[in-house]
């Protein structure tokens, strides 16, 4: 085990559970899976696609889990209760976190071993955990920011 590996499972241990806490504070269901203006993407979509993409990266990638990726899947799924999609992100948590704060600096400082984007292709598995990290950010951005707009919304 590395200082690298637990302070990835750390950080992406309290995003999870951020990510769990922003699906959580919708007020119903409906608004979880509803767009605006030219969004393509629901708030739910986008939690069930950055589970997806963790358990496939990190999971499946780094702890040999045998995940298997629906990633069309991820993004027409619709109307999955906000508790199951809860349920999934803190499943996902405690799958990935564990995996993580046993890798050692070797491991981190080699090439990542999963399929990754082509462009991302021979980077080491420590920038490529920091990637994950900034694209788990930039969807609870998001999500984060449609839910405000449905609250201000609400008092117009």
């Amino acid at each position: 085990m590395g200082m690298m590996g637990q302070d990835f499972a750390n950080i992406f241990g309290r995003e999870l559970d951020r990510l769990a806490e922003e699906v959580a504070a919708y007020e119903n269901d409906a608004d979880l899976w509803s767009t605006t203006g030219a969004q393509k993407n629901s708030p739910g979509t986008l939690a069930i696609h950055t589970v997806g993409a963790l358990n496939t990266f990190i999971g499946a990638g780094l702890g040999r889990t045998g995940y298997v990726r629906d990633r069309d899947g991820e993004f027409s799924e619709r109307d999955v209760p906000r508790e199951e999609v809860v349920r999934r992100i803190r499943e996902c948590r405690d799958s990935i976190v564990p995996i993580l704060a046993g890798l050692d600096d070797a491991v981190m400082s080699a090439p990542h071993p999963g399929d990754v984007p082509e462009r991302l292709r021979g980077i080491t598995t420590h920038a490529f955990l920091a990637h994950l990290v900034w694209h788990v950010g930039w969807h609870q951005g998001h999500i984060y920011y449609h839910r405000l707009g449905l609250s201000e919304g609400a008092g117009a």
